[in-house]
């Protein structure tokens, strides 16, 4: 029988059998007194009855008592084992064992736990792999491959070696930024376009709010065509419209958007360029792909449906369950690789003029400007006197370098872009915030009408 390829993201679990997708239900219980429902039946009750929808249980897999009042009896541990039992009683007739993508955030205890309910089922597993390593079959050269991927509660980014495989360098997941808080930025968007235009709030009622969201991916397939998006409910016999330009619906996800665009840009060394892989549920969120592009910088590359399991699917097959199992965070690519063009990082945002520092602006052109608690002879240097934790004597450099206004981070402690730990080098914008040491020197990137300060 034919190896069954799995992708365990909560957004929708996925299993590909003889290149057809014979499973995909997301990661959502319904707990009620009659029973545990999960998948798209549970989903469809997710605004109907919101306390007794339980989300956290793939990404917080644990044996510990559920957070739920009346079911503590129950662990995340117990609705990931209904679900598989589930699964597997849906697919095994396709399949005689299975190939796992697993998400970065899954720690080696939840991975030991997971394969632990695969033995007490019976489910056989061959290999664990890394979700992003698993989606990733080409080469991108020239770039350096930054995967993007989205589950329920967050977004999943993966920094990926250039040479040789795929090969998992670092991942990073930004939390609070998933499918659901970006569903609840939209909903509230939506609703708030039907009382000024139809005076009807679909908010008032359970029923009506998950009309918006069970409507909600149409919408935002038809605002990812640039069109006006039709919005449309038909409650108690009488029919409601309203209409929403797609910039309204990408302006209400704009900060949580912006998040991801921050931890990326400071995954993203200054002199690279990055190959932005996103999957096809990334590539679904409208707007997203081209506030990257604007952002981030590099080209853009959509995966397809389901690609993550086919990537397992076509480089997995003569894997065979066993007794050991690990997580396996390299595989060989098997499509041709793609060149991708250099060019500088965005910067859309707009090229800093200065860095403003106790009240007073430093200008970033001309020679390099140093940071730390000693001052360079013969440098710029701005000499951080005051004791703080974290800051090193030659901690970081800003300077115009090609044409972009670079930090260099050469401490031991970290230089932090908005809050994220640089790689080394990052190009800065207009609006950036660094941050040196704990708690921290806080200097801020801005623009003058003159760029040499005069």
């Amino acid at each position: 029988m034919s190896l069954l390829a799995v992708d365990i993201n909560d957004a929708g679990i996925t299993v590909l059998g003889d290149d057809a997708i014979v499973y995909r239900e997301p990661g959502i219980a319904l707990l009620a007194d009659e029973g545990v429902t999960l998948g798209s039946e549970a989903y469809r009750s997710a605004r109907i009855h919101p306390r007794r929808i339980y989300t956290r249980y793939w990404s917080g897999l644990s044996v510990d008592p559920l957070p739920v009042r009346g079911f503590e009896h129950l662990s995340a541990a117990d609705l990931v084992s209904q679900q598989l039992d589930e699964l597997w009683k849906k697919v095994s007739s396709n399949g005689n064992r299975m190939v796992v993508a697993v998400p970065s955030y899954m720690q080696s205890e939840q991975l030991g736990l997971f394969l632990g309910i695969c033995n007490e089922l019976g489910v056989p597993v061959a290999a664990l792999i890394d979700g992003a390593v698993a989606a990733t079959r080409r080469q991108y050269r020239n770039a350096t491959t930054l995967h993007i991927d989205v589950s329920l509660h967050g977004t999943l980014l993966t920094r990926l070696l250039p040479t040789g495989q795929a090969q998992v360098e670092t991942s990073a997941a930004v939390d609070d930024a998933g499918l659901f808080a970006l569903y609840d930025a939209w909903i509230k968007a939506v609703s708030e376009a039907f009382v000024l235009q139809s005076r009807f709030d679909p908010l008032h009622t359970a029923e009506t709010e998950q009309m918006l969201l069970d409507r909600l991916p149409g919408w935002l397939n038809a605002a990812s065509t640039g069109t006006t998006v039709q919005l449309d409910i038909d409650y108690q016999g009488i029919s409601h419209h309203a209409e929403m330009e797609p910039i309204a619906l990408i302006a209400a996800a704009a900060p949580l958007y912006q998040r991801i665009v921050s931890q990326l840009r400071s995954m993203c060394r200054a002199d690279e360029t990055p190959a932005l892989q996103l999957t096809d549920r990334a590539a679904a969120l409208p707007g997203l792909a081209d506030m990257l592009t604007a952002r981030v910088g590099g080209e853009i590359f959509l995966l397809e449906t389901a690609a993550t399991a086919r990537g397992l699917q076509t480089r997995c097959r003569d894997m065979q369950a066993g007794e050991k199992v690990s997580l396996i965070r390299q595989l060989p690519w098997d499509q041709a690789a793609i060149d991708v063009t250099l060019q500088t990082t965005a910067s859309n945002g707009g090229r800093p003029t200065h860095i403003l520092f106790n009240h007073r602006a430093f200008s970033v052109e001309g020679k390099p400007l140093h940071f730390g608690t000693q001052a360079i002879d013969g440098e710029r240097s701005i000499e951080l006197q005051q004791p703080m934790p974290g800051v090193s004597r030659k901690h970081c450099t800003v300077q115009v370098d090609n044409g972009q206004c670079v930090v260099r981070d050469s401490s031991r402690y970290g230089t932090f872009l908005n809050g994220h730990r640089i790689d080394n080098s990052a190009v800065l914008q207009v609006g950036d915030n660094l941050r040196i040491g704990t708690p921290g020197y806080e200097l801020q990137l801005i623009a003058v009408e003159n760029a040499d300060g005069t």
